[in-house]
């Protein structure tokens, strides 16, 4: 590398990081530096409602909130062009920040979203009313490989989660299968569903032609990396073409992983799947 490469790229490298340090990400949503680090500093699990994007907007997990502000807002992973009356399905639509990205993205477009844990799911119903969003339907159901009634981990957070195998210490939950879904034409499909992705995907593998676009992320174990890359097969077969971007960094250190048992997960992936004409 010559010293004139060196010195630009060192120049470029020193103007990201300025630009990282002092620009606020979430001015889109009309929050400023100072109410960013009120909304940050406020304690955990206490119901409260703060006025983002125009609208009061309910909570109970400040850390979770900021989370998902920062994602779906300021690094817009779901922002694409859909088209008028556009339909969607949202697996895991939590307190409804997806929700109310997709319509703000696309006015017209018809949702429905699922979300299966009784405390998140009260807030999504009040958000929903709160931003006055029409044409959103909200199910109190998981997303699952068949219809039934489940065992659920009820956490009131973003790590709710299916547990067919416990039998106690959970709450009862309906599952609604996807496959059945997925009998007409989807614009988007949102699948956000702590660990319960595999299963679904694989049961729904030849339904998925009626998907035009898809997010997944996927939450696994090393031990499942053969999961990962049967699913990723699944995906490919159907016609997509996908991007993998790594959801969050569960090991800094690759060479040197935490123990599983200190995660409840070693791999987190958002996985974008397009059409192969996009």
């Amino acid at each position: 590398m010559s010293r004139k490469s060196l010195i630009h790229n060192l120049q470029e490298g020193a103007r990201s990081l300025a630009k990282r340090t002092f620009t606020n990400p979430y001015a889109e949503m009309g929050l400023n530096v100072w109410q960013v680090k009120a909304l940050k500093h406020l304690p955990e699990g206490k119901l409260r409602n703060w006025r983002i994007a125009g609208h009061p907007l309910w909570f109970t997990s400040p850390s979770e909130l900021m989370h998902g502000l920062k994602e779906i807002f300021a690094e817009k992973i779901y922002d694409q062009t859909l088209p008028e009356n556009a339909y969607v399905i949202d697996c895991g639509a939590n307190i409804g920040l997806s929700v109310i990205y997709l319509k703000k993205i696309c006015p017209s477009a018809r949702i429905e979203a699922f979300e299966p844990d009784p405390a998140n799911f009260s807030l999504l119903q009040k958000n929903i009313t709160s931003f006055g969003l029409q044409n959103v339907e909200a199910h109190q159901a998981a997303i699952w490989k068949d219809d039934s009634i489940l065992m659920f981990e009820s956490a009131g957070s973003m790590g709710s989660s299916i547990n067919p195998e416990m039998n106690d210490g959970g709450v009862k939950v309906k599952a609604v299968r996807l496959k059945n879904l997925l009998d007409r034409p989807v614009d988007f499909l949102k699948i956000d569903i702590e660990g319960a992705e595999y299963e679904v995907i694989k049961d729904s593998a030849d339904s998925l032609h009626q998907v035009k676009r898809m997010f997944l992320e996927y939450h696994g174990r090393f031990e499942q990396n053969d999961e990962l890359l049967e699913m990723l097969n699944i995906v490919r077969a159907a016609g997509f073409k996908f991007y993998i971007r790594e959801a969050a960094p569960v090991h800094p250190i690759p060479f040197r992983p935490k123990r599983s048992g200190e995660l409840p997960y070693d791999v987190q992936l958002n996985i974008f799947c397009l059409r192969k004409g996009d």
